[in-house]
């Protein structure tokens, strides 16, 4: 008599069974009930824990017979084992809100001495959790909030634990399946994190400009050094302050586009720069919408052959070295625009620096907050009727300018949406939003 073989794929809990693979030869005319218990005496799995899937369906009809169900010859069928649902109150007590310190957990003294004694851990953990750095002073409300974190460390855990339980109890499920693989990714991303801050702490620090001194018609100047910008530019008040705007061509006048757009008032075609000890003739395309004085772009710095030489942290030209600034001596409204940069939404509640790209911990910058909503709304030519409404109200129907916006869009390929988000929150300046936007992508 013909018989049907079939290879039937058992699953548990999302996990192969160590006999994943079955292949039985089924009589005819059996029912999907007679085959759970086939499948029962061949694993020792109650039938009633089986769920038989076809082609992605399930089999719920146990009376219907193989036939019937549509189950030929050479059939592959899954077989999933749902485990039983542990009843609340046998949760394990690990779970249980307490302050004791977890067994092998770290000891919150021990570790807060071993801060205080080290400066760039203690620097560290100010970027990544300024709240808990700030206990860091005092023994009894560091181990509160240290306390505080282990609690909120291992209630997301147990969370995610559970809602890849889940998940898991539909494996043939799409949507389930791709939620597993965005918490297993998110997994490695974290796991990656931690990797870079014990082997490679040092891409958490803080990169600072390269300026060097410079005099301009005579006045000091403190130039930025920019191999990534095309044309040396001055702002209109340096200008003004180095006696050179009355020489501005207005010829030149226009709008500079490309990974943003800025206004350009014109150009200044001859004026001395004194860099070190040499002195050169030097172009200047005065531009509104930047954050520096003077920023020395590539032009000049093809012009004159000169090296970004970080080895010895100077610009090299001519046989000259000129030291680039220290932190100290960085420009002060350059130091705080990044101090008080604003931030927009990262993954899990991050938020990451417009200008610096900085990822810091959800509410680490709250404070800078009424700074974003001042700039994004002096930014805005809305009505006057609609100043006072908050920024995120634009979301839905900008008031940025829509060749700005598609200009965003066309460069970086975001959607709309990214795009008027990260306007929002750079006050509306263009260069910082495509930062943004590219780093997302």
């Amino acid at each position: 008599m013909y018989k049907p073989r079939v290879t039937i794929s058992i699953t548990s809990s999302g996990s192969q069974l160590d006999n994943d693979l079955l292949t039985l030869d089924l009589p005819p005319g059996l029912s999907i009930q007679d085959l759970k218990g086939f499948i029962e005496a061949e694993t020792g799995k109650p039938a009633a824990s089986q769920g038989i899937f076809l082609n992605g369906q399930t089999l719920a009809n146990e009376t219907q017979t193989l036939e019937e169900a549509g189950i030929r010859d050479g059939e592959m069928l899954a077989v999933v084992i749902r485990q039983p649902r542990r009843p609340a109150h046998q949760q394990p007590p690990s779970t249980a809100r307490n302050t004791a310190r977890p067994p092998g957990g770290p000891d919150p003294e021990a570790l807060r001495q071993q801060l205080l004694s080290d400066a760039r851990q203690l620097a560290g953990l100010r970027n990544q959790d300024p709240d808990l750095a700030a206990a860091v002073n005092d023994a009894n409300s560091w181990r509160e909030a240290f306390t505080m974190r282990q609690r909120q460390q291992q209630e997301a855990e147990r969370e995610r634990r559970e809602q890849i339980q889940k998940l898991n109890e539909d494996p043939f499920n799409i949507d389930a399946q791709r939620k597993i693989e965005e918490l297993i990714r998110q997994d490695r991303v974290v796991e990656n994190l931690e990797k870079a801050y014990n082997e490679n702490p040092e891409v958490f620090v803080r990169v600072h400009m390269l300026y060097v001194n410079t005099e301009v018609n005579g006045v000091p100047v403190k130039a930025f050094v920019d191999s990534g910008a095309q044309a040396t530019i001055m702002s209109p008040e340096c200008a003004e302050r180095c006696g050179i705007m009355r020489l501005m061509d207005t010829r030149y006048a226009g709008v500079a586009r490309g990974v943003g757009t800025a206004r350009i008032l014109g150009r200044v075609h001859h004026a001395e720069i004194k860099i070190g000890g040499a002195v050169m003739p030097c172009a200047f395309t005065v531009m509104e919408g930047k954050d520096v004085d003077l920023l020395f772009g590539l032009d000049m710095l093809k012009r004159y052959k000169a090296k970004i030489d970080l080895e010895k942290n100077a610009l090299c030209f001519e046989g000259l070295e000129v030291p680039f600034l220290h932190e100290s001596e960085i420009p002060r409204s350059f130091e705080e625009a990044e101090m008080n940069e604003p931030t927009v939404a990262g993954p899990n509640g991050t938020e990451i620096g417009a200008k610096t790209g900085a990822v810091r911990p959800a509410g680490a910058t709250a404070a800078a907050e009424p700074s974003v909503a001042t700039g994004a709304t002096s930014s805005q030519s809305a009505p006057s009727g609609a100043a006072g409404k908050a920024p995120a109200a634009s979301s839905s129907s900008s008031s940025f300018p829509e060749d700005h916006v598609q200009t965003l869009i066309a460069s970086t390929g975001s959607g709309r949406a990214q795009v008027i988000a990260a306007l929002e929150a750079t006050g509306g300046n263009l260069d910082m939003a495509a930062s943004i936007l590219m780093g997302f992508n």
